[in-house]
C-alpha cells in the first residue's frame, strides 16, 4: 500500500521509493510511471451545472461527498499523481472526519489548488479574454501550502475566431502564466501552466497548429525571462485538433503527430512532463490521442493526462447522486485512470474499453 510520510517541519514526503525533497522531485513524481492527474477543481457554478444535469442539487455536502468517492476509489491508487482541488474542497473534511487533502495522500497522491480567479474581458478586444487573480496570489499561495497543496495551477484561454487570438491577448495572458509559475515556486509548489487553446470553432487542425505554435513559444519565452525553474514546473496544454464545428476533423493519428510536432518545437526537454487537458473531447477520443503520441515516442518529457469530465463524467453518469451506485461510479472513475496510464504509457487499445463494457 502507498503511503505518504508528511514531516511539515522539514517539507519531506516519501511514497514508496520516492523521496520528495524538493519542487523537482514533486514535479517528477506527479508524472511517473504513467501517472497522470484528476482535475477536480470545478468552480461551485460549474459542479452545480453538472449535478443538475443528474438531477442533483448542489450543495456543499453533496459537492463533498462526491468529491470524496471520486477520491476514495481505489483507481486512484497507482494511476493518478496528483489531484486539483478547488478552494471549497482543500479546506474540507471527510464523512469520517478525515481532511480531504489526506484521504488524497493516503492514496498515493498529491494534492494540489486552482489558483486563478477566472476570466474577465480583455480590454481593447472584448471578444477575448484575460485571466484575474494575480493581486493577492502571493497571500494565497503562502496560505494553500501551509494547508498542504504541493502544487497549484493557472488556466490562460485562447480563443481561435476571425481576426483571433490577437498578439495583445497571447502576450499578456502568457505573461500572467509566467507571473503566476514564480510566485507558487516562491511558494513551494509546483506550477502547472495551462494555456488552453478552445476547441470551439470550425477552425482546420492547421490554424490550431499556428495558435498553439504561437502561444507556446511566448509562454516558454515569459517562463523564461522571469527565470522560472522549468524542471519544477509542468505543462498542461491542449491538443492540436480540427475545431469541433469543423466539417473535416482530423484523424487520431494526425492529432498525435500535430500536436507532438508543436510541442517538440516549441518546448524545451528538461520539462519534466506535459499533462494533456481533454478540453471537450470524448473521454474514449482524449485516451485514444495521448495513447498515439506515447506509441510514436521520441522526446524527453513524460506525456500525461490532466483531465476532468474524461476522467469523471462516467462515473457521475453512473453515480446519479445516489448512495447505492457509490461502487459502480468509483469503478468507472477506477476505469478510465486506468486507461489513462495505459495511454501515457502507450499500452492502450480500443478492445480494453469493449472488453471492461
Amino acid at each position: 500500500m502507498e503511503t505518504i510520510f508528511i514531516n511539515h517541519d522539514k517539507k519531506k514526503f516519501e511514497i514508496h521509493a520516492y523521496s520528495l525533497n524538493n519542487l523537482e522531485d514533486i514535479a517528477a513524481f506527479i508524472v511517473s510511471d504513467g501517472k497522470g492527474i484528476l482535475a477536480a477543481d470545478e468552480s461551485n457554478g460549474t459542479m452545480g451545472k453538472r449535478l443538475q444535469a443528474i438531477d442533483t442539487q448542489s450543495t456543499q455536502t453533496i459537492r463533498r461527498d462526491y468529491r470524496e468517492m471520486l477520491f476514495r476509489a481505489d483507481g486512484i491508487k497507482n494511476n493518478i499523481g496528483g489531484v486539483i482541488l478547488f478552494d471549497e474542497t482543500i479546506r474540507q473534511k471527510a464523512k469520517d472526519g478525515t481532511p480531504l487533502i489526506d484521504v488524497i495522500t493516503g492514496q498515493g497522491a498529491l494534492p494540489g489548488i486552482k489558483v486563478d480567479k477566472g476570466l474577465k474581458p480583455l480590454e481593447g478586444s472584448p471578444e477575448e479574454s484575460i485571466t484575474q487573480g494575480l493581486d493577492d496570489l502571493d497571500d494565497r499561495c503562502n496560505e494553500y501550502q501551509r494547508i498542504g497543496a504541493k502544487f497549484a495551477k493557472w488556466r490562460a484561454v485562447i480563443k481561435i475566431g476571425e481576426k483571433i487570438p490577437t498578439d495583445q491577448c497571447i502576450n499578456e495572458n502568457m505573461y500572467a502564466l509566467a507571473e503566476y509559475a514564480k510566485i507558487v515556486q516562491n511558494n513551494d509548489m509546483v506550477p502547472i501552466v495551462e494555456p488552453e487553446v478552445l476547441i470551439d470553432g470550425n477552425h482546420s487542425i492547421e490554424r490550431c497548429f499556428e495558435v498553439s505554435e504561437t502561444t507556446l513559444s511566448t509562454l516558454f519565452n515569459c517562463l523564461n525571462s522571469n527565470r522560472v525553474n522549468i524542471q519544477a514546473t509542468i505543462l498542461k496544454p491542449s491538443m492540436v485538433t480540427s475545431g469541433s464545428e469543423a466539417e473535416s476533423q482530423a484523424s487520431v493519428n494526425e492529432v498525435a503527430e500535430q500536436t507532438l510536432r508543436c510541442c517538440l518545437a516549441n518546448i524545451p526537454p528538461e520539462l519534466p512532463g506535459i499533462t494533456f487537458l481533454s478540453g471537450g473531447q470524448s473521454d474514449i477520443d482524449a485516451t485514444a490521442h495521448l495513447d498515439a503520441m506515447n506509441k510514436i515516442g521520441g522526446f524527453n518529457w513524460k506525456l500525461s493526462f490532466s483531465y476532468g469530465r474524461a476522467l469523471q463524467q462516467p462515473a457521475l453518469k453512473a453515480w446519479l447522486g445516489k448512495n447505492e451506485n457509490v461502487v459502480a461510479a468509483q469503478q468507472a472513475l477506477s476505469h478510465r485512470a486506468l486507461m489513462n496510464k495505459k495511454a501515457a504509457l502507450g499500452e492502450w487499445n480500443s478492445s480494453l474499453e469493449e472488453s471492461s463494457a
